[in-house]
């Protein structure tokens, strides 16, 4: 039986329950920052033998040296032409949709010249090496290579690095091939961690990266934020994210599968339906109920249901968009009748998915948009990942004579203002006699 919390938004104390709702506090462990820490500080100092240590005790694989951590390009390629024609037109497919949406990302530089011949402008350039981390726990992500990966080839990033963790030794042949489709580089059998400290401050076998990008455990998530400023990072990702917006209208079967889909990624996912009709919610409580005793994954399903999951009746949709984003959910439905009408009022979601027929995997997996998006109501202030996150905007300064005497007095006299002779007198000896 699926065990689900129960709202009202017109309750009194509504704010606070969904407030306790969204909580998530696993990133601040104190226990977890201080096994990062002691992780990081060991592959700094010991390097590649501490990836082996590490590898042995996490992943109960026993690689004899570094050079066993590496997959080969021939490896890569031999995964690709082990699936099957099924397989490898589907990985094709979702790539030419992501490579696709993805050009339409490219920024390139612009300048523009003023009158007395001052040149100002944008330069656009690709990062050197990018890190790329493609989870490998309870479940393999050859969608994440594509996501991750063809956005920074886009861009053209000069060279990708991806680490990957193989329990027990075993490798994921959809993610070697994914990697072999996207023409990744380098490719480390190494997780957790110690993965993260690897790409950020590089080891014998490993090249140290400018930015560490794609999703991971807790363990990965407080590794990353505990080494932003040494490299770049994408963001902190914590657990996946489903908020259905539904006028009653869609099969109830439909709604239940879609919470599903992201309530079995792991047991602090959360999947919350939002619907003014109090009899559909029900309805889709005993789909719920149908539907889960046949999941593959039923039990971690049931789990992050019962603990961060809710079906929340409210007045009207107007009032479903307002606490959607006060969410600001990872993922949005819009089951909907006339859902672009509503498109306007969304402020706050990663990614918002347009009609009953759009169901959140698409977006997971082939429609063309990134799925690496902000959670835990970041997109209150951040994007989804794209090919600008795989590039840096320098400004460009050109002046003219005419406009180093004209920005010169003003410079000097700001400087001076601030008690910054030095400045002043550099601006001023560019002045016109």
């Amino acid at each position: 039986m699926a065990d689900i919390l129960k709202l009202n938004a017109n309750d009194a104390d509504f704010d606070q329950q969904l407030n306790q709702l969204l909580a998530w506090e696993g990133i601040a462990d104190p226990q977890i920052h201080q096994t990062v820490n002691d992780i990081i500080n060991t592959v700094r100092t010991q390097g590649d033998p501490a990836l082996i240590d590490y590898t042995q005790r996490f992943d109960q694989w026993h690689p004899e040296n570094p050079a066993d951590l590496c997959i080969s390009t021939e490896r890569l390629e031999q995964a690709w032409q082990s699936l099957s024609a099924v397989q490898q037109q589907a990985l094709q497919h979702a790539a030419d949709r992501i490579r696709a949406y993805a050009e339409q990302q490219k920024m390139t530089g612009w300048r523009y010249t003023e009158e007395d011949g001052t040149v100002l402008g944008q330069q656009v350039t690709p990062l050197d090496r990018v890190g790329l981390y493609v989870p490998g726990g309870k479940a393999a992500y050859p969608s994440s290579v594509l996501m991750n990966a063809l956005p920074a080839k886009v861009a053209d990033v000069d060279q990708l690095i991806m680490v990957t963790p193989t329990p027990n030794g075993t490798m994921n042949e959809l993610v070697l091939a994914a990697a072999h489709l996207c023409s990744v580089d380098q490719v480390f059998a190494i997780g957790g961690a110690q993965a993260v400290a690897a790409l950020a401050y590089g080891t014998s076998m490993i090249p140290g990266v400018d930015k560490i990008v794609g999703p991971g455990n807790i363990y990965v998530a407080t590794a990353k934020r505990a080494v932003f400023g040494q490299v770049g990072i994408d963001m902190v990702a914590g657990p996946s994210e489903i908020l259905v917006i539904c006028d009653g209208q869609t099969d109830p079967d439909w709604i239940a599968m879609d919470l599903f889909s992201q309530a079995e990624h792991d047991e602090d996912a959360q999947a919350i339906l939002l619907c003014p009709d109090a009899d559909f919610l029900a309805q889709v409580e005993s789909s719920m109920d149908q539907l889960l005793p046949k999941m593959q994954r039923r039990d971690i399903i049931a789990t992050a249901l019962r603990h961060r999951g809710a079906l929340i009746h409210c007045r009207h949709l107007d009032q479903a968009v307002e606490i959607a984003n006060q969410i600001a959910p990872e993922h949005l439905e819009l089951s909907i009748a006339d859902a672009e009408s509503y498109l306007h009022k969304i402020r706050h979601a990663g990614a918002i998915f347009v009609g009953p027929h759009t169901s959140e995997p698409l977006g997971d997996y082939c429609a063309g948009p990134n799925h690496v998006l902000p959670t835990s109501r970041t997109a209150r202030f951040s994007s989804p990942l794209g090919v600008y996150d795989f590039q840096k905007r320098t400004s460009l300064i050109m002046a003219s004579p005419e406009g180093a005497h004209t920005l010169g007095r003003t410079a000097a006299t700001l400087a001076r203002g601030e008690g910054l002779e030095a400045h002043a007198r550099s601006a001023e000896y560019r002045l016109q006699s």
